[in-house]
């Protein structure tokens, strides 16, 4: 099958999160026999900071940032048997939603693959007159990265003809044990760009235990945060390139996940990180949300803490030894139940699309 995404960035993991879930789910989608294009914008400097060079598995077109370049795209996707618009490319979202449907011909199907659902769903629910909101039920199928039921009945609600989340996972080939190193240790480590709808979590679950234990080294990267107050044992790195994420999980003793409050609210939204660093083999300490235990079962193989202070007991209470056991039990049920090639394996039984490849 030919598949059009029109999507934030599958070269550059800069400011977009979303990056190692679309190169995984495209990547398994491609060994299924799938000809996949992704079209991105040339926006927000990403192009500057690419990681990826055109790889053999996908096209990737990137397109100027303007409203005409983006039409021309969706024009030459027409021929495609799926075109997927994606939440959050970052320009000209308004557009593409209402172009992927207006440009679909004979039996092409269009989807909407929603990175962000909760977040998405908060806003078209208070605000009814939001564009998106009318445009759900034209959509053959929407897609959801997280959500679980609450996000699929909501959907549901708004006119959708099916919804099927497709949960991040890992690629075992770019995320995977690597040797340890020095530079990268710490006690506590956190990746995860500045979002105004995760900082307050952040100094819940981050700075305030870095703040009350100054005899633990605690490392930070990710985009945004040079300018935020942070106590002496803090070791902020900035943008980190995926090509360290595996050496960056691999290091610590413990590495922490950080949910959005959207997410977190709705529940059953786990985040790549924490696939891609149980696919590491790392320990991991996340906040709490609903639905962890369906994941990863909490004390064997992850952590769980439900505030700063029990996130300090945990850094002082739990041993190296039991550390490695749990990261090793998190990176079994990884590899186990999910991987990339499970999540497109689903994919493909969603939309069947083998019956009309």
């Amino acid at each position: 099958m030919k598949i059009a995404f029109f999507g934030s960035s599958i070269l550059s993991a800069y400011w977009n999160g979303a990056a190692t879930y679309y190169r995984g789910l495209i990547r398994s989608l491609h060994a299924r026999g799938h000809r996949v294009t992704f079209y991105e914008p040339d926006a927000f400097e990403r192009q500057k900071h690419r990681d990826l060079e055109d790889p053999s598995w996908v096209t990737a077109i990137v397109y100027p940032d303007s409203s005409e370049a983006a039409l021309r795209q969706v024009e030459l996707a027409s021929d495609s048997d799926l075109v997927i618009k994606t939440s959050g490319v970052g320009v000209f979202d308004e557009l593409l939603e209402q172009a992927v449907l207006d440009f679909r011909r004979g039996s092409q199907i269009v989807a909407f693959w929603d990175v962000d659902a909760p977040a998405t769903l908060e806003r078209v629910l208070n605000r009814p007159s939001d564009p998106f909101r009318k445009l759900i039920p034209q959509y053959d199928a929407i897609f959801t990265y997280g959500g679980g039921q609450p996000v699929i009945e909501t959907y549901e609600l708004l006119g959708a003809r099916v919804c099927h989340p497709i949960y991040n996972g890992l690629d075992p080939t770019t995320h995977h044990p690597v040797a340890a190193s020095r530079d990268y240790w710490a006690h506590l480590s956190f990746l995860g760009n500045r979002l105004p709808d995760r900082e307050a979590r952040a100094d819940e679950y981050f700075f305030q235990p870095a703040a009350t234990c100054p005899d633990k080294r605690f490392l930070l990267a990710g985009n945004g945060w040079a300018d935020k107050q942070m106590s002496a044992n803090v070791n902020y790195l900035g943008h980190l390139y995926t090509s360290d994420h595996n050496v960056f999980n691999c290091s610590p003793s413990i590495v922490l996940n950080i949910s959005r409050d959207s997410m977190a609210r709705n529940g059953y939204s786990p985040a790549t990180r924490i696939f891609e660093a149980a696919g590491a083999g790392a320990c991991i300490l996340t906040d709490t949300w609903d639905g962890i235990e369906d994941f990863f079962e909490p004390e064997t193989e992850i952590l769980v803490a439900h505030n700063g202070a029990e996130v300090a007991e945990i850094l002082h209470s739990v041993t190296s030894r039991r550390a490695r056991a749990i990261g090793q039990a998190g990176y079994r049920r990884a590899i186990c139940s999910h991987t990339y090639h499970q999540r497109a394996g689903q994919f493909d039984s969603a939309l069947n699309l083998r019956s009309i490849s």
